[in-house]
């Protein structure tokens, strides 16, 4: 999720049997979803979104996944992105490193594509090398290639794909290798000279469940150590009220920027503190996160006007108000609330993610939610606010979420289809493009919104854990 800083085939027939497959709100968490029933209920209409409707959306969704591959497979094939206005290929480093095969592989197995998903497989298997002089962004390179091989193994047993994720894995590990085990942020692929050491929460707590993954499936114990100390470390220079910074020096330990957040730079190090618990059973993990989402809501959160809840900044070691700033990023944070069991605070963020997304029809990178004025005028594709929808209609079971997907997945192809796939967006005012299409259009949005429609057996949703790249793990150990 800290892009801020650069983040099995269905008959149709089994997608109209999606009532029977909702799932009932988990006891803990009715009267959670009681509590907040009134609020919605005085919320602003979206739309109705049945069955019938959700298939056909599902549909929608397939098709649209299926344009912006042929763009990619069309004009940039080999290369880790397409340019979808110009139809040019683009590639993060000297060499390409096939990022959107990658990232789309589980999506495209998972929507049943298998035409695509050969493609994407047959170029991974036979292109893709880790043995390269060039530096990479270890965070980046972790949640996109190493959960997306891993994933894509799980699903599909070719132990060609779970041989690279090792390969690679051996190639990032020297970022550990610092005075405090926080990881440095780039590695060279070949010599493992490491570089980059002001790096932040996201980038040195976002590890375990991709590096912990590799560890339980190869059987090698310190992926799992390493990326772990990484994480405890991160926790333990928590402030004295219990929030982290945004940046932090990985040689001394010294915070260097004390602003805290759930923006980018932060998000995901709160995201794995609770997920890997639930998949690796990881007690001090649970402990972490028990310890951390009081002090978020306490300081963080803040609700403005008629009981509207947003998450702003604020100092860390203080907790005073910073800014009144929120975003796209900031938008997983219902999902993550409801995985959590806290449906209350996630009914009620949500409706402020709505609020974000209406302000010009599609949500910007960032706004001041008290004064509702844009910060930062991009869209970049996000999948965040899907994610959250995805998660609370999972718990709840409320057609609600649906109907807000259906309005996000319409202005999406609206406002983003190009001739040969899906463009960001310079400014949501104006709805100017630009060109670009980043993998995680095919590892997250195009996955959550497809989940979020198709009947729930398509995924099982207590059976995996979800990398912050969309990657489903499973615990198979």
């Amino acid at each position: 999720m800290n892009r801020a800083l650069r983040n099995a085939p269905l008959a149709a027939a089994l997608l109209l049997a999606l009532s029977a497959c909702n799932p009932a709100p988990p006891a803990s968490t009715a009267a959670s979803a009681d509590a907040a029933s009134t609020a919605t209920a005085a919320s602003a209409d979206v739309p109705a979104v049945d069955d019938a409707e959700a298939a056909r959306m599902a549909e929608q969704v397939r098709e649209a996944t299926r344009h912006a591959w042929n763009g990619y497979m069309q004009y940039a094939k080999g290369h880790d992105d397409l340019k979808p206005i110009s139809a040019q290929p683009r590639d993060w480093y000297p060499v390409p490193l096939l990022m959107s095969p990658v990232d789309a592989l589980d999506t495209l197995l998972l929507l049943g594509l298998d035409k695509e998903a050969n493609e994407a497989r047959e170029l991974i298997v036979t292109q893709l090398s880790f043995d390269q002089d060039i530096d990479v962004q270890n965070f980046e390179v972790t949640i996109r290639l190493l959960g997306g091989l891993l994933s894509a193994y799980q699903m599909t047993n070719d132990e060609k794909l779970l041989k690279l994720a090792d390969d690679l894995g051996t190639r990032l590990s020297p970022v550990f290798d610092s005075p405090t085990g926080l990881p440095y942020t780039h590695v060279n692929l070949r010599t493992g000279k490491t570089h980059g050491k002001i790096s932040n929460p996201a980038e040195t707590g976002t590890l375990l469940l991709e590096f912990g993954t590799l560890a339980k499936l190869t059987g090698k114990q310190a992926y799992y150590d390493k990326a772990k100390r990484a994480l405890v470390e991160t926790y333990k220079r928590r402030s004295k009220i219990g929030l982290v910074g945004l940046n932090i020096d990985v040689e001394t330990g010294e915070w260097t920027n004390k602003d805290a957040s759930i923006a980018g730079g932060i998000d995901s190090y709160y995201e794995y503190l609770l997920k890997c618990w639930k998949l690796f059973g990881d007690e001090d993990c649970k402990r972490m996160w028990e310890d951390s989402i009081g002090p978020l809501n306490q300081y963080l959160a803040d609700e403005v006007r008629d009981g509207e809840l947003w998450y702003g900044h604020a100092d860390m070691d203080s907790g005073a108000r910073t800014s009144t700033t929120y975003g796209a990023l900031d938008a997983f944070m219902p999902g993550l609330l409801a995985l959590g069991g806290d449906l209350d605070r996630a009914r009620r963020l949500q409706e402020s993610n709505l609020k974000m997304w209406r302000l010009h029809g599609i949500e910007p990178e960032s706004l001041d939610y008290a004064s509702m004025e844009v910060r930062s005028p991009g869209y970049a594709l996000r999948p965040e606010i899907v994610e959250s929808a995805y998660y609370l209609h999972h718990y709840t079971g409320d057609a609600r979420y649906r109907g807000m997907g259906k309005e996000f997945f319409d202005d999406f192809v609206k406002y983003t289809r190009t001739e040969h796939g899906f463009s960001a967006l310079k400014d949501v005012r104006s709805k100017e493009k630009d060109d670009s299409m980043e993998s995680f259009l095919f590892a997250e949005t195009f996955k959550y919104y497809y989940l979020l429609f198709a009947p729930a057996k398509t995924l099982d949703f207590d059976g995996v854990v979800f990398n912050t790249e969309a990657h489903p793990l499973r615990k198979t150990w």
